[in-house]
Formats: C-alpha cells, structure tokens, sequence
C-alpha cells in the first residue's frame, strides 16, 4: 500500500529543498515547489508527536463550507446580452470537494454525454493512477461517457458523491440548466475537472484530537487536489477556475500556511483563477480576541464546554513580542498552575478529579510564522465552564485571538462565553491574491449570520467580495434538485462569474494574459456598493459581486 494511504504513517509537511535529505524511494509524496510530504511511521500516535515535529508540519484538516438567484449578481443580464453572452465556453471550471454524481442531468449535454473533462476520485484504487502522482484512480471524458451508456454505470466509472457537497458545489458553478426546476449554473457551457478529496487519515485526526467519525479533509490532499486542477489546464491549454467550498480554523489567520502560499502564487499567474469561501464561523462563538494593556497584565477565558465534546483542540495566537504563559482550570476549579513558553515541550494533565486529560504545547517560536503558538487538545473535558488564564510573562501589554474547530468537529454547545465575531474567515480564505468570498441573502440583501468575518489577523482586507449565498437551487445525487446555503454556494457562485470573465478575456482574446487577481480586482471594481455603508469592511469586503457593471465600465471607458 502506498504511504499516502497507509494509516500507520503520517504525512508531514516538508519544504521540498528538503525531501531529498529524507528520501528513502518510497516516504516523500511531491505536494508543489514549495511542499512536500515526508510520510514517517506513527507508531502508537501519541498526542506528543504533535511536541517532536514541529506544529505546521501536521497538515491543517477541513471542513464543508455550505449546508437562487441569478440575476441578483448580474449574470442573467451578461448571458441575454448578445455582445457578451458568456457561459464559459472555453474555460475549465474545477471543484475539490467530496466528489461528484457524474450520472446527474445537471452534469451532461443535450445527448446525455459527460460535461466532466477529467476526473480524478483520491478514494478509489480500482483504476489508472493518473500522471505525476501516486494513488487515486484518474476518469477521462471517454470513459465517464462509457459508463454512462452502461447498465451499471459504477461498474465502469465507480465513484459517487455519499455526502452530495461537492454535487451541489459543481452544479452551482456550472450546472446544466434545468427548466422545470428554475435552475442554472453560472456557466453552463464550461468544462468540469472534478476532483474528489480522500478524508483525513485516523491517524492524523487522532493526533489533531478530532473526533475519529468527524467527516473531515486533509491539507496535503486539498493540495495535490490544486495541483491536478492546474496539471489538467496545462494539459488541455485552457484556463482554469477553482473552487474551494472548504475551510479549517486551525493556524494564525494570516494567510501564511501553505495552501495559501500556493493559491497566493497560482492567482498571480495567467489563467488561474481561485474563488475561496469565508467560511461559515461568524455567529458560532468560536473566536475570542482580548488586548490586555493595563496592569494586571493577565486575561481570563471563560470557555464553556458541552457534554457531547470529549475530544477537540483550541488554539491561542498572540502578537510579537509578548511571552505568554497559561493557566488551565476545570469547572470544579482544578487547575495545571502556569505553563511557559519553550521551544518543542509538550505536557500532559491529567485531572485527579475527573477523567480530563489536556496536553499543551506552549510553542514559543511557530515555524510557519515566527509568533508564539498555545495549542490545547483537550480529552473527556468535565463539561461547564472553564477558565483559561493567559497571563504576560514580562508583564507588559498583550493581545492574541483564540480559535475553536470549524464546522461539524465541535457541536454547538462548546463556546468562547464572550465570543468576538470578526477575524472568522477560515483557511485558506485568508491568503491574498485569490477571491475570498462571503454569502449574503439575495432575497433581503442581507449578510449571511454565520458568514466569516476578516479582517486577517495581521490587517489583511478579507473578504474581497460578497456573493449570492441563500438557499441556492443546486443539483442533489439521484438525479434530484435542493438547495445549499453557506459560503461554498458563494464561492461556487462567484468561481463561475471568475470564468466568465476569462471566457471574455482569455478564450475571445480581449485581454489573454489575465491573472486571477486581475478578474479579482475587476470585479471589485464592479461590485454593488451600499451608500449607508464604508467599503472596504471587514463584513462584505468590497462589496456585492455584479458582473454586468464590470463590462459596463469597459464599454463606457
């Protein structure tokens, strides 16, 4: 079994110049030119592992971004107008999500052939490993359209979507239309390049204290995912836009993880475009911030704990040059006393009084980022309220951000008592030149609640745009239509306005050497903005996403 599959192995992030140090023929997986994995064996998967190698080298884990109409962006607008008319014919358009059901109508032209361009199913071994990688199976258009002409069409093709997220993501963004059900994607004439995410391994989710039935995707392979989108754009000569309807609340907030250093570099060259959801975190009370600047130099967290939580991690991120120290304390007052900063320690509490293990790692020097890093994985936690004293140890002003998991990896009855709902946007929504992009309600005009929020924890303006995010009609497996809410259904919405512009500029030629930043920066250009409001704002960014304003400007320029 390849390492990468294996879960007796971790897959640690390494900077590729390295690899060749490690490589032994068959423990380094190829990520990018920045990343590599450097596959080890895991051994019991004690939680002090996370102590031994340093804390960016454990892949950051994901989760879902999403849980109608067209003309509220201006697309409907650009479609009838017959000078522009642009349905991203020409364009690549490539979801990396939890698959797709291929045999769905929102997915085949008029002749019942496949819109899928290419197919690469990370969980499925029984087929061809597709070029420059090493496990997945690799579908082509041929094939898909094979098996759709089959009696048993998973017999030729066998790879469906369980949980239906990335199905709706895809047929957001570039569904076929559907009459009968009002539907449409955004560019209905655009080539899909579908990729489907394995889950995190067990093993890494032990040591990242996520609960082992949590649905959940790994970094590493939301990386190789980019990877295979833009290998198929080189491949086929096309320009590409990717959608991410993914986020993690793991890191500092400050687009400086590797994901985001790889979707920073790819939005700077031409044809890539990348749209990111913001992340649905803004009203789940899972962010706390505190700026201590007065004597006592020292601030309490009161973190309430529900009983369905045994196993979550939280993080606390402060700003240089404050040396933080923290003391933990259970509902029934047991406390750890003060635990400093250093450079690789790990501790372990065990409480006498109850059945709580926490083990923390006071990193004084986070590799990725240089700032100081209290990571917290806590085990059977009493539930009620706990208090966490995070205290100056030069006793001089300090301030940091705290952050709980995302998603489903947390239930809601875990929350920061005096909660802070800005600085929410989750990875890699936090990166600069690609589109990080929030929901609102296109019925009332209205954020979203659960939108995640910026600015970046280092003052990066995030989110670039707001984008249609309610209750979107989108394609369900089965041959079934429903609808998604969330930032995902934004990002798919707002990737499929990305390739619009890149049909008008790159497939007709008006501007070929377009980045996706510049569609980026045109479409904040563009965007609808509320005179009762100041832009940018850490809430709607820009704000609302109109295509059609975009082209008016040239026009009238």
């Amino acid at each position: 079994m390849s390492k990468i599959l294996d879960n007796s192995y971790y897959d640690l992030m390494i900077n590729t110049a390295l690899a060749p140090t490690y490589d032994t023929g068959d423990n380094i997986t190829y990520l990018n030119r920045q990343n590599s994995l450097l596959h080890i064996p895991a051994g019991k998967a004690d939680p002090c592992d996370l102590g031994k190698h340093s804390y960016s080298s454990f892949p950051t884990i994901f989760t879902l971004a999403s849980t109608i109409s067209l003309e509220k962006s201006g697309v409907t607008t650009v479609q009838t107008n017959p000078f522009l008319a642009l349905f991203g014919q020409g364009v690549l358009v490539a979801v990396i999500d939890t698959g797709i059901d291929y045999r769905h109508p929102a997915f085949l032209f008029n002749d019942g052939t496949s819109r899928i361009l290419t197919m690469w199913d990370q969980t499925d071994q029984s087929g061809t490993i597709p070029g420059e990688f090493t496990f997945g199976s690799e579908y082509s258009r041929e094939q898909i359209n094979a098996a759709l002409q089959s009696p048993d069409p998973l017999s030729v093709v066998p790879t469906t979507d369980v949980l239906g997220h990335g199905t709706a993501m895809a047929s957001i963004l570039a569904g076929s239309p559907n009459e009968q059900q009002g539907f449409s994607g955004i560019v209905p004439q655009a080539d899909l390049v579908i990729i489907k995410l394995k889950e995190a391994k067990p093993v890494t989710k032990k040591v990242s204290f996520i609960p082992e039935s949590a649905i959940c995707y790994q970094e590493s392979d939301l990386i190789l995912g980019i990877r295979y989108a833009v290998t198929a754009a080189a491949r086929f000569n096309r320009p590409v836009v990717i959608c991410i309807a993914l986020g993690s609340s793991q890191g500092g907030h400050d687009g400086r993880g590797a994901t985001s250093a790889y979707l920073d570099h790819l939005a700077l060259l031409p044809g890539n475009g990348i749209s990111v959801a913001a992340g649905n975190e803004g009203n789940n009370r899972r962010h706390y911030y505190n700026a201590t600047s007065a004597l006592p130099y020292y601030n309490d967290i009161e973190l309430r704990v529900g009983s369905s939580d045994t196993i979550f991690a939280m993080e606390i991120w402060s700003y240089a040059p404050a040396r933080l120290s923290i003391d933990i304390s259970s509902p029934n007052r047991e406390s750890t006393q003060p635990i400093y900063p250093g450079l690789n320690q790990c501790r372990k509490f065990s409480f006498i009084f109850n059945q709580t293990i926490i083990y923390v790692n006071n990193i004084i020097f986070e590799e990725e980022t240089g700032e100081q890093l209290i990571l917290l994985r806590f085990s059977n936690p009493l539930p009620g309220i706990w208090y966490l004293r995070v205290q100056s140890s030069e006793n001089e002003p300090f301030s940091f951000h705290s952050w709980l998991p995302s998603g489903d990896l947390l239930s809601g009855d875990t929350f920061f008592l005096d909660s802070n709902p800005d600085t929410t946007i989750t990875s890699p929504g936090n990166a600069r030149h690609q589109l990080t992009v929030t929901a609102y309600n296109q019925l009332s005009d209205s954020i979203l609640p659960e939108s995640g929020r910026g600015y970046t924890r280092i003052g990066q303006i995030k989110p670039d745009i707001a984008a249609p995010g309610f209750e979107l009609t989108c394609a369900v497996p089965g041959g079934l239509y429903g609808t998604a809410t969330g930032t995902g259904a934004a990002a798919a919405h707002a990737a499929g306005i990305i390739a619009m512009v890149f049909e008008w500029a790159i497939v007709r030629g008006n501007y070929p050497r377009i980045t996706g930043n510049d569609a980026n920066r045109l479409m904040i250009s563009g965007a609808v903005r509320n005179p009762a409001n100041t832009y940018p704002n850490n809430i709607w960014g820009y704000g609302q996403v109109e295509i059609n304003r975009l082209f008016e400007r040239f026009t009238s320029s």
